[in-house]
């Protein structure tokens, strides 16, 4: 007995493929970046920076960075992919999809040439302008994408009040329960990558503000932040497997 093979179970396959290649990726990338604000945590926890655990760390936490700039080459495509799949309901949300993703695919196409640049590949000279287009380009990001998720925050709420309201009177049942669930778990998930998407969006200002000082540029808020972030975001992909 032979199968069928169509082209639509083929692109299926492919993009189960694709999804899971993806889902790797981003997994060593979560590991690395919880050692590299692990690594930032306890090098700002220390202070005689003299020491040899502390040189060593720092070169730890130096080479990471490098590594996850490398393993996210060719990221931005996700971000075109995003936008190209994208449904607003409204032009406003449109606006601000273009916004999130926009900005996201920019970072990610311009850490590649600052990969290369402290790869040794191109000049140095260019380095700091990159890092402020970068950094810049994933501020943009991240004010699109938390106002995404208030508007998201917001339409959750919205819904499970209906279902919430409606499970006073007599219909719906089981599935009204099992509905309201899912929503209450999408509203954890939705309200810990609002929270993730905060603590990134701090580094980055200090990013664009270049360690001018102040409380934005506390060695151990910063390093606190990022490991926040990589904590979270690890629970995401580990869900998403």
């Amino acid at each position: 007995m032979s199968s069928e093979f169509t082209p639509n179970s083929s692109r299926s396959h492919l993009m189960i493929i694709r999804m899971a290649r993806i889902l790797r990726r981003d997994g060593v990338d979560k590991l690395l970046k919880i050692s590299r604000y692990a690594a930032k945590l306890a090098l700002a926890s220390t202070t005689p920076k003299s020491l040899p655990l502390t040189v060593r760390l720092k070169s730890f936490e130096s080479s990471v960075g490098v590594s996850r700039k490398a393993f996210r080459l060719g990221k931005f495509v996700q971000d075109v992919n995003a936008l190209r799949s994208a449904k607003p309901d409204s032009p406003y949300d449109a606006l601000l999809v273009l916004i999130a993703y926009g900005g996201e695919g920019i970072y990610y196409f311009v850490e590649q040439f600052v990969w290369l640049s402290k790869s040794g590949l191109i000049h140095m000279r260019s380095l700091p302008r990159l890092h402020k287009i970068s950094a810049w380009a994933e501020f943009i990001g991240y004010f699109g994408s938390i106002s995404l998720k208030i508007g998201d925050l917001r339409r959750i709420g919205e819904e499970i009040a209906a279902l919430e309201l409606g499970s006073d009177g007599s219909g719906g049942g089981g599935a009204n329960e099992e509905k309201l669930r899912r929503l209450k778990e999408k509203r954890m998930l939705k309200r810990l990558s609002f929270v993730q998407d905060l603590a990134d969006g701090l580094m980055t200002i200090e990013d664009i503000r270049d360690s001018k000082g102040g409380i934005l540029s506390s060695p151990i808020l910063l390093a606190s932040a990022g490991l926040v972030s990589a904590l979270i975001s690890t629970h995401k992909n580990w869900l998403s497997c």
